[in-house]
């Protein structure tokens, strides 16, 4: 096991224990466990309610000391919180009784007073010792945070990202949660004066188990497993007269930037949201330039070079494996072994188009929750694009597919096939010999791919990761699937589909 991590902060006031408790709302999740000791009045629960009201984005959220309910429970945007105080707990048999024995799953859980309880504590857990310095005045304090087990770990790197924030001169800034996304990154604008900036937490990716070809999922199919290809893309798409975020700060070690804040107007509007046309428009002007470009495959990070990955047969064949693998059980629908080799060996022969036809950089997420609008700019500038950390080498119609197939909301068929005439046209105008019937043929093999591999990773993020919120968007997939699935090329994988895969529940 990890020794224990230990490191002191001076707190002057209560501004600056909210500071403290929100960069460590940044590197947390459900399932770790904060407990706060002190003396009577140290601040314990002022530090508790900073990083509840932090995480519900909050800062008027009514957070009540549970000295007499012993256990308060919030329903917070990113996971359940728990706070606990033990100080009228008498013998630690009680902890049954206010659900605290064992410790709830898939919570985070904030506990003051934990020595009423000393042997119900974790092994792996992060200590937070209050107590005063009136001599610094008489609302200053003293933290001393401590990890152990595998929370040393969070720790190390909350002073590291403390020393990261002080160094670019932002220690001082009101800290604002950002919601995260599928993803270990996590977000905080930065509010300094009148600049706001965002702060950026992209931990090393752990290794998962070497389940493909000895790789974990992640490192076979080209996930960016540290923030050095978020910045070697955002300088190469910056290059490329494509609105990235500006990076001020950085830290490639242990990943933390501080970049341009883009805003949050985006490219959809209503409820349920629906393409704004103009700016789909323009994000499709975006790709069209992009794909008209010969790139390079290697770009510069810090005096050194990135070589981009090669999206290859065997990257695409695990993604659609996850629909197998993870989505098929869900419907109970298991394949036989001579129905698993026969979905494989189709798609392998599918995938032979795609990849032999030219390449570009694949931004891979290019879709409405990563695109921001930014009116005051002009032409393909408008589109500032957030998410390309997992960018990869491959053909032109993948990212056509990510926008005008977009997971998270429903595209009308009519409007996805007026914006790839767009995207067509542009091409033609930039190269006449632009061959449109192979283009919708490669867009509907690519649609296939990644629809397919969806219905999989959406049910892989409900089972194994606890993000049931993913399913909801499943039959939006199929419809998709539906569409490209009816290409005259795809006739022979629509009828393996129609046999084997039953549609999503709901």
């Amino acid at each position: 096991m990890t020794g224990p991590v230990t490191f002191s902060v001076a707190l002057h006031n209560e501004t600056a224990t909210a500071q403290l408790m929100a960069d460590l709302a940044l590197l947390v999740g459900a399932g770790d466990v904060i407990t706060l000791t002190g003396d009577l009045g140290a601040g314990k629960t002022a530090a508790a309610r900073s990083l509840i009201r932090y995480l519900a984005a909050d800062d008027a959220l009514e957070v009540p000391s549970p000295t007499f309910t012993l256990v308060q429970g919030y329903e917070l945007p990113p996971f359940p919180v728990l706070h606990a105080d033990l100080y009228r707990v008498e013998d630690e048999s009680e902890l049954e009784e206010i659900g605290l024995s064992p410790l709830p799953d898939a919570t985070l859980i904030l506990i003051e007073w934990p020595e009423r309880a000393p042997s119900a504590m974790p092994q792996d857990r992060i200590d937070i010792a209050l107590t005063h310095r009136p001599a610094a005045g008489s609302n200053a304090r003293a933290a001393d945070v401590t990890g152990h087990g595998k929370c040393a770990a969070q720790v190390a790197r909350l002073q590291v990202l403390r020393e990261f924030l002080d160094a670019s001169g932002y220690m001082n800034a009101t800290r604002r949660r950002m919601p995260g996304d599928a993803s270990t990154r996590s977000y905080a604008r930065l509010l300094r004066d009148d600049e706001i900036v965002i702060l950026m937490s992209f931990p090393q990716r752990p290794d998962g188990a070497a389940l493909y070809n000895g790789k974990s999922y992640s490192a076979a199919v080209h996930l960016a497993e540290n923030v050095k290809p978020f910045v070697a893309i955002d300088e190469g798409l910056r290059g490329q007269g494509i609105s990235a975020p500006a990076i001020h700060h950085s830290d490639l070690d242990h990943g933390f930037l501080i970049t341009e804040d883009f805003g949050s107007d985006g490219v959809i509007e209503g409820e349920p949201p629906r393409p704004i046309p103009e700016r789909y428009e323009t994000a499709v002007d975006v790709l069209a330039m992009l794909h008209a470009k010969s790139l390079p495959e290697t770009l510069p990070l810090a005096g050194q070079s990135y070589d981009i990955p090669v999206f290859d047969t065997d990257a695409l064949l695990i993604e659609i494996g996850l629909m197998p693998e993870w989505y098929l059980p869900d419907r109970n629908a298991p394949l036989s072994e001579a129905a698993r080799a026969e979905f494989f060996a189709m798609w392998r022969e599918l995938l032979k188009k795609p990849l032999a036809a030219p390449r570009t950089w694949v931004i891979r997420d290019y879709h409405s929750p990563n695109l921001i609008w930014l009116g005051d700019r002009s032409g393909i500038e408008r589109v500032g694009v957030i998410d390309f950390q997992d960018a990869v080498l491959g053909p032109h119609s993948y990212d056509v597919v990510s926008l005008l197939q977009d997971a998270r909301i429903d595209v009308p068929e009519n409007i996805e096939l007026t914006l790839l005439s767009r995207y067509i046209k542009a091409r033609r105008a930039n190269d006449p010999g632009f061959d449109a019937a192979g283009f919708a043929e490669l867009y509907a093999i690519m649609s296939a791919q990644r629809n397919t591999r969806l219905l999989g990773t959406f049910a892989r993020l409900n089972r194994r990761d606890g993000k049931p919120h993913y399913l909801r968007h499943q039959p939006r997939i199929w419809t998709y699937l539906q569409r490209s699935l009816a290409h005259p090329t795809l006739g022979p994988l629509r009828d393996w589909y129609l046999a084997n895969v039953p549609p999503p529940q709901g």
